[in-house]
This record gives structure tokens, C-alpha cells and sequence, in this order.
């Protein structure tokens, strides 16, 4: 992004996060920096992120899968808040003149407080135990659940990021990973790669130390599947 995009998009991070309110968080990426990461932030607290916090495991993915290509932004999706809270999350892609993709204007939405309020309505109009049995507003899923669907994680670390993701991909691995083959490690990286982990600076000798394997290992294996993509996003 350019100086003057930054400037006019973190004045409406202030504006959206003011005017909407303390359940609303509004945060701006930065592509175009040697690490993409958050520039400008409203209500980070339902997050728990700051400024210079990295992208999430589905910016990644949609970097990664250029759903930009095809659509201005991706609304209602869900995610879920370090404190375990469910966020309806949606983000918009920002271009530049050339129309590549230099930014990602995202808003989070908590509505933790909304689904107390109304389990307090209905517990005015029903007796407390009946209320206790009967009654609850809880967190359904925001669209129809299926193997493929993913949450949207945050986080507050590129540490956290990579590992996230390695768990993610080795969840139903039994192998230990010192004893993993080649074309075990291959896949794993694949899969990383799809993710769009290998986008974000310091990911490899994280990855690297869990595959118990060298960083020019990670690299060979990227070059055989013709993953290029591991340079920080905005990098040429």
C-alpha cells in the first residue's frame, strides 16, 4: 500500500471502530511490506492483537488461493477469538492502480454481549428454573459446516502462525515428525504451502525445527512443488 492509502485507510479504522463500538474490531494489512502485517487496528481487544500482528490462517488462504482474482471481499465468515469467543468476520481487498492486491481491510464482530441480553429477556418471562433447563442462546455456525470449512484464527505472533498451521496439517499424523520419509516432509509441505504459511517472514526455521530438518531442505522441497510464494507478501 502507499503512504497515502495507509493514511486514508487507518483514518477509517478510527472512524469504522468509533462509529460502529467496542464490539466491532476493524483492522488494516498491509501487503506490501516485507512482512504483511497489521498497520492500523480499532477495538483490538476482542482479538487480542496489536499493530505488527501477522495475517490470519485464512488471509493466507486467500492470498494464497487469489480469491481477490474474483471477488471485492468475502463476508460473514467465522471466527473464533483467542478467548474462545465466536466472531463474524469479513474482509475487503484492497488494490492498487495496477490492480494488484495491497491490502486487506478486515471487521471482526463480537456479539457476546447481544446473545447475554437475550438470554436475560427470556429469563424475565420464564421462571429461573425452567429458564436454567430450556433456554439458551449460543453460538451456531455462521454457514452450513462441512470437513473443508475452516475458523478464522488470530494471532498476535509469527510463531504462533506457523505453528497453528503445522498442528493443523499434521492432526491426524501418528508418525513423529524425526521420523517422517521425504515424501512424508514433501506433503507436509505442500499442505503448508497451500495454507500460505511460507508468505510470512519466519516461518521456514519454525517449520524447519519442527520437521527436524535444515532450512535448505524446506526450500528444496518449496522448489519441487514450484511453491515461490514463501517470500513475505509484497515481496518480488
Amino acid at each position: 500500500m502507499t503512504a497515502e492509502q495507509i493514511r486514508q485507510y487507518s483514518t477509517l479504522v478510527a472512524f469504522l471502530g468509533n462509529m460502529l463500538g467496542p464490539d466491532y474490531e476493524i483492522a488494516l494489512h498491509d501487503l506490501g511490506r516485507r512482512q504483511a502485517s497489521i498497520v492500523a487496528i480499532a477495538n483490538g481487544h476482542i482479538s487480542g492483537r496489536e499493530v505488527g500482528a501477522p495475517l490470519t490462517n485464512l488471509a493466507m488462504q486467500m492470498i494464497n488461493e487469489k480469491t481477490y482474482l474474483t471477488q471485492d471481499w468475502k463476508l460473514n465468515y467465522r471466527g473464533v477469538s483467542a478467548s474462545g469467543k465466536v466472531l463474524r468476520c469479513s474482509t475487503m481487498f484492497i488494490r492498487d492502480e495496477h490492480g494488484a492486491l495491497a491490502g486487506l481491510l478486515c471487521i471482526n464482530f463480537d456479539d457476546s454481549r447481544y446473545r447475554e441480553l437475550s438470554e436475560q429477556v427470556f429469563r424475565l418471562c420464564h421462571p429461573d428454573e425452567y429458564a436454567q433447563k430450556n433456554i439458551a442462546v449460543t453460538a451456531a455456525p455462521l454457514a452450513p459446516a462441512s470437513q473443508e470449512d475452516e475458523q478464522e484464527a488470530f494471532y498476535t505472533s509469527i510463531s504462533a502462525a506457523a505453528e497453528d498451521a503445522f498442528l493443523a496439517v499434521m492432526k491426524d499424523g501418528q508418525v513423529p515428525t524425526d521420523r517422517l520419509t521425504q515424501d512424508e516432509k514433501l506433503q507436509i509441505i505442500r499442505l503448508l504451502e497451500q495454507r500460505g504459511i511460507f508468505m510470512l517472514k519466519g516461518a521456514i526455521p519454525i517449520v524447519a525445527e519442527r520437521l527436524s530438518c535444515s532450512q535448505a531442505s524446506i526450500y528444496r522441497y518449496l522448489s519441487k512443488i514450484g511453491g515461490g510464494r514463501h517470500r513475505p507478501a509484497g515481496q518480488a
